[in-house]
């Protein structure tokens, strides 16, 4: 037998070295029973010390996977670069290779992302969702509204609805023909994700050759007015495929569980939003102002993450993205030095964004892609949403009898999705195999949208004459504008 602490602490510590990345399931395999005489049981010394080192190399691969994936995303963003690609286009495509299916096929831990381990990283998705909610509510400033007047309202609400009733129609089609294919439920939720555009890649396009006319100044408050519908309709259609997915459809469940949310995730984000800027009053420092509105963006996200049931299937939940648009509203339009705080929160906010961009490319199951009829879903999905957006943009426009250039270009600049409509594809796992259709489908669109969109809205820019061939700059563009990945997404 070995004498004293010293020598078995050799002993064990020989072993960790041969295993540093050592399961909890091998803990079975120490458990000696040795006494020493001072009458201490060495199988309790040999599990705590055990579970000593798996916290250690657990924090370690936690942080080396985040690290990978950060790296991975801001160096392919510079190869995008210089192929004239968005930078959210890179994030995912880096996603794709750290994850399961490129690098984390190595197994080993702290080297990318893993099917195991993927999930363990949904707090980043969740708090990045909050930034991107908190800043969509930086376009609703009343002096911004009074000026767009009813024309990008009308515009902005028409389109939205007329996207998701052709998706839809399109969709729950596609159900009847393949029901083993396509559920109803992801019918339904990818209706509502359709809603959602990110002018990014857009804005990226229009810094780029100066673009300047009808057809930009209506762009950005329509996109805004386009999320924030979006997200009240994903709300209803999320609680609807709920029902339908558990099997157990309740009427009132179904009708007032999505208002209940939208109400309280409104009412929720009112009260936190009059709080922030009541609390900001007291500190004067910038760096302590900043760590407040982190501080209750997170407050938003958990409280929204909090569910009471009720009773005969009806329950009092949130959702963290109406939750933290409000709050964003709110504080905008009541405190007085607000524009700053929301322009230094998305600076802060940019490597948690990028990491969300990264794990929702690593979340991607490729092995679904090998079934064509899925392929073929996320094709129809695709072609029904783009047409929603062009015709449901041109026809609300001629509705409020917009500039004939509208009426005709407006569309094809919403069609790029990312940091919404990734962030309501996220939410969507939450109903299981379902969800991880409705989640591979928009990470699919996501992709071709960010390749094509681009290039597409140079061209409508281009024939709507707000790009003149003098327009074209070399100019560097500043970091924070040109690799924008905030707020609409």
């Amino acid at each position: 037998m070995y004498q004293g602490w010293k020598a078995f602490s050799f002993v064990i510590l020989k072993k960790f070295l041969k295993n540093p990345f050592i399961k909890f399931d091998k803990l079975k395999k120490w458990e000696y029973n040795i006494v020493f005489e001072d009458g201490v049981n060495w199988e309790v010394i040999i599990m705590f010390d055990f579970q000593s080192v798996v916290v250690s190399t657990t924090t370690a691969n936690i942080l080396l996977s985040l690290a990978i994936a950060l790296l991975g995303g801001l160096f392919l963003s510079r190869l995008a670069k210089k192929i004239h690609l968005p930078a959210v286009t890179a994030y995912l495509v880096a996603g794709i290779l750290v994850g399961p299916y490129v690098l984390g096929l190595a197994g080993i831990d702290g080297l990318g992302f893993t099917k195991e381990n993927i999930k363990s990283f949904n707090i980043v998705s969740e708090l990045a969702l909050g930034f991107i909610a908190f800043s969509m509510g930086n376009e609703f400033r009343l002096s911004q509204l009074k000026e767009i007047g009813k024309h990008a309202t009308i515009i902005g609400i028409a389109q939205a609805v007329i996207t998701t009733i052709v998706v839809d129609l399109a969709l729950i089609a596609t159900h009847f023909m393949m029901p083993d294919k396509l559920s109803l439920a992801s019918a339904l939720v990818l209706g509502a994700v359709a809603t959602a555009t990110a002018p990014a890649a857009t804005l990226m396009v229009v810094h780029q050759y100066k673009a300047e006319g009808p057809v930009t100044k209506t762009l950005l408050p329509v996109v805004a007015i386009d999320d924030a519908v979006g997200l009240v309709v994903f709300a209803i259609s999320f609680g609807i495929a709920e029902s339908i997915s558990s099997g157990q459809i309740n009427i009132l469940a179904t009708i007032f569980n999505p208002l209940i949310e939208i109400v309280v995730s409104l009412c929720l984000g009112a009260i936190l939003g009059l709080l922030f800027s009541w609390v900001e009053r007291f500190f004067h420092s910038r760096s302590k102002r900043m760590a407040m509105t982190v501080a209750f963006i997170m407050l938003g996200v958990g409280l929204s993450c909090l569910k009471f049931d009720l009773g005969g299937g009806i329950e009092i939940a949130s959702s963290s993205l109406l939750c933290c648009m409000m709050l964003g509203t709110i504080f905008c339009n009541t405190c007085d030095f607000s524009e700053e705080l929301m322009n230094r929160a998305d600076r802060w906010s940019t490597p948690v964004l990028v990491l969300f961009f990264v794990i929702s490319g690593a979340s991607l199951e490729l092995s679904i892609f090998t079934d064509g009829i899925i392929v073929l879903v996320g094709v129809i999905y695709i072609i029904a949403r783009s047409l929603g957006k062009y015709f449901g943009a041109g026809i609300s426009a001629k509705m409020t009898h917009a500039d004939p250039m509208v009426n005709k270009y407006l569309g094809i600049t919403l069609l790029p999705q990312a940091g919404v409509a990734l962030g309501m594809a996220m939410k969507a796992l939450e109903l299981g195999p379902e969800g991880q259709i409705v989640s591979n489908i928009t990470l699919f669109a996501v992709l071709v949208y960010e390749l094509v969109g681009p290039l597409f809205t140079k061209i409508a820019l281009t024939k709507a004459g707000e790009i003149k061939s003098e327009g074209a700059t070399t100019q560097r563009i500043p970091e924070n504008k040109n690799d924008n990945i905030t707020p609409q997404a």
